[in-house]
């Protein structure tokens, strides 16, 4: 260990930069620094979810300068923090050069949740990972951007799986000095306190922020004690409670999040809408332009022109529906600032206004307060203007205002370390600069620039981390069930077998068990031992779907007492992780949702920059995605009506693709022993899906086609 050349002001200097950079999230997306953390302290790094925060109230400032006497450690400490800074500063960029008035009035998005990373779990699934992926774009891009959501203290629930193979759920106090957040103070350096109004009451709430790269996002926190307790547990947990606590809820997200904005003295020159969830702050856009001396009238064509709105789902239960009741109770004090009578506040949220049966619907309301709207890909887009034309009577299904704008992924917060590191041996330390360019994915199809070895290799090395992440996981998950048996998870598991991986939110109509209705066909699969296949499965059902728990419980069973035993297993508590890991080390991503219910469904287009190919149903993205070559689809580009029916076929067709396509293409070797062709489609893959599935891509087009047009 040499001794740092370092003055104590430089060490000063790089402690506080630390600090400053475990505080933002940019550390999530750079591979160096995270190293950093982690060597800093790798029991705390693994076991508080990686958070650079926890480490270093583990790491004393004492300590840190003594690990900086390291001259090679600082050095690396100096790089990662001089490029943060770069980062933050750099003057020639995307949004400097095509976006500069949002950076006077930024984009305000508005999301129920947000997904970044395991060290602050407050999503629940595909719509707050994409919530987050959308910032760190926005971010990179330099785009005007601030998030608004809510800080649930406990967060979403840790899952465990019972004696009887069910899910159960716990849930775990998050300590905000743990976490990348930090409260937002007021002139005195007090919290920044705000109110609005909920039923009879004033509802107070204050503010964190999590710095994103360059972008705020400002999580609202109503555990204050001026608040009864049934408010101050308003944040308590994603989307927990009843219809009464979720339309509080919504309030306190749209309602609270533009207080907050104007008491912050942000003023948006958009306002989006991802979801329905957030459709109130139009209520309150409407109220503040009343209050201007506007009419009603004037007031939601005002408003209309500032707010923007995405739906992502086709599901009927996924749209928020309120009683009239319920909707008076809990907006009485609104809608009297609004000067609207009961009746003309339900008619905001009706596709037919005036109905006495038909509940208000938070996207019927954010359809009619926006000037745009859209679906997450282009099926979606056609099945939600098909599922809202009776909104637009008037206009031929064709004609309803709803288009669509495909999902991506954040490509640098999604891919794992190996990658990172190769590409950094092949192409040097400023490779990550090209990373979201098609120019750079082009030379993938190139077997001179990266041969077909090497790729083979990487894909070894991805497997290899994936199993043995998923054989030190079951044993945790068997010290809960098992003990007499550990040491069987060390032979759990094929490192040379096709591993197919499946991993998301267990709702039914993604249809988890679909490839174990021919189980009797499967088990042969699995038991050839020329031609091995093995699959791991992840995924949390929601608390209250019991439908979705019979499908964990199921695919657990036919793990621990059928012949899938040893070639099926179950990791519990789905995170972002281990999303990270399944992604990285699966060869296959199967995804067989009941087409058109998979709006978008981006879990798939975290998987090409590693090499693992789709196999999925031509539905959301990937039925743009696919083109006969990089991968491979159930069925084609239609389906029937009768679930039954279309649940035998695809059923059918999976085996069929699965047996006929995917498994003779893998296990295709020459002479070397390398699957040529595979590789050739993970080749193609990374050709023409990498970089056009993006959020990089995705924000520039919100961008163009709503922020900065009227």
């Amino acid at each position: 260990m040499s001794k740092s050349s370092f003055s104590t002001n430089e060490l000063t200097e790089i402690i506080v930069g630390i600090h400053r950079l475990a505080r933002n999230l940019w550390w999530t997306w750079n591979q160096e620094a995270q190293e950093i953390f982690h060597e800093l302290s790798p029991r705390c790094w693994r076991n508080l979810y990686h958070s650079a925060v926890a480490v270093l109230r583990e790491v004393s400032d004492y300590e840190l300068r003594v690990r900086l006497q390291d001259q090679e450690f600082a050095q690396r400490v100096r790089e990662v923090l001089r490029k943060f800074d770069a980062y933050l500063n750099e003057a020639n960029t995307w949004g400097t050069q095509n976006a500069p008035l949002l950076h006077e009035r930024p984009v305000a998005y508005f999301s129920a949740e947000f997904g970044f990373h395991e060290t602050l779990p407050i999503a629940a699934g595909g719509l707050g990972i994409l919530a987050g992926d959308h910032a760190k774009s926005a971010s990179d891009l330099d785009l005007g951007f601030v998030g608004i959501s809510l800080f649930y203290r406990e967060g979403y629930f840790q899952q465990t799986i019972n004696q009887d193979n069910w899910q159960t759920e716990h849930y775990t106090l998050l300590n905000p000095r743990n976490l990348p957040v930090e409260p937002v103070l007021n002139a005195k350096g007090e919290p920044l306190v705000c109110a609005v109004e909920i039923a009879m009451s004033q509802v107070y709430f204050q503010a964190w922020r999590v710095n994103v790269g360059r972008c705020p996002v400002y999580l609202l926190d109503s555990n204050r004690p001026e608040n009864e307790q049934r408010y101050g547990d308003l944040t308590l947990r994603v989307y927990g409670g009843d219809s009464t606590t979720r339309i509080m809820q919504e309030i306190l997200l749209g309602v609270g999040g533009v207080r907050l904005l104007r008491e912050m003295g942000i003023q948006p020159s958009v306002f989006h809408m991802n979801e329905g969830h957030a459709a109130f702050l139009a209520l309150e856009l409407i109220r503040e332009k009343l209050a201007e001396g506007k009419t009603f009238t004037e007031a939601i064509v005002a408003t209309k022109e500032e707010c923007i709105f995405t739906t992502h789902t086709p599901v009927e239960a996924g749209h928020d529906r309120f009683s009239p009741d319920l909707l008076t109770y809990a907006l009485i004090k609104l809608q009297g600032q609004l000067k609207l009578t009961p009746s003309e506040l339900m008619a905001l949220g009706q596709v037919e206004a005036g109905s006495e049966t038909e509940p208000f619907c938070m996207t019927v309301l954010a359809l009619k307060l926006s000037r745009a709207a859209n679906g997450v890909s282009e099926l979606h887009g056609q099945v939600s203007r098909s599922m809202w034309h009776p909104l637009f009577p008037k206009k031929s299904v064709d004609q309803v205002p709803i288009g669509h704008i495909t999902n991506g992924i954040h490509l640098l917060g999604w891919m794992k370390g190996p990658v990172r590191r190769f590409w950094k041996r092949k192409l040097g330390p400023e490779w990550e600069r090209d990373v979201n360019s098609a120019e750079f994915w082009a030379r993938m199809a190139d077997s001179e620039f990266i041969s077909d070895e090497e790729i083979w290799a990487l894909r070894y090395k991805l497997r290899r981390e994936l199993i043995e992440f998923s054989r030190r996981r079951l044993l945790i998950q068997g010290q809960r069930l098992t003990q007499g048996d550990f040491i069987a998870f060390d032979q759990l598991l094929n490192p040379d077998a096709l591993t197919i991986g499946f991993a998301r939110r267990f709702a039914t109509y993604k249809r988890a068990p679909l490839i174990f209705q021919e189980f009797e066909k499967i088990a042969k699969l699995v038991a050839d031992r020329q031609r091995p296949v093995q699959f791991i499965y992840a995924g949390k059902a929601h608390p209250r779907d019991d439908d979705g728990k019979r499908f964990i419980q199921h695919i657990i069973h036919l793990s621990k007492y059928t012949d899938l035993k040893g070639h099926l297993v179950f990791i519990d508590n789905y995170d972002v992780h281990v999303a990270r890991q399944m992604v990285s080390g699966c060869d296959v991503w199967l995804n067989n949702p009941r087409r058109p219910l998979e709006a978008s469904g981006t879990s798939g287009q975290k998987t090409g920059c590693h090499g693992c190919l789709n196999l999925s149903i031509l539905d959301g993205w990937w039925r743009e995605g696919y083109d006969g070559t990089n991968g491979f689809a159930i069925g084609d580009d239609s389906h029937p009506d009768s679930i039954e029916e279309q649940d035998r076929r695809d059923s059918e067709n999976l085996y069929r693709i699965l047996t006929e396509e995917v498994i003779p293409c893998f296990y295709a070797r020459d002479a070397q022993g390398i699957p040529r062709r595979w590789i050739n489609k993970i080749r193609r893959a990374m050709v023409t899906l990498v970089p056009q599935y993006s959020t990089w891509r995705m924000v520039q087009e919100y961008a163009r086609k709503y922020y900065l047009t009227r």
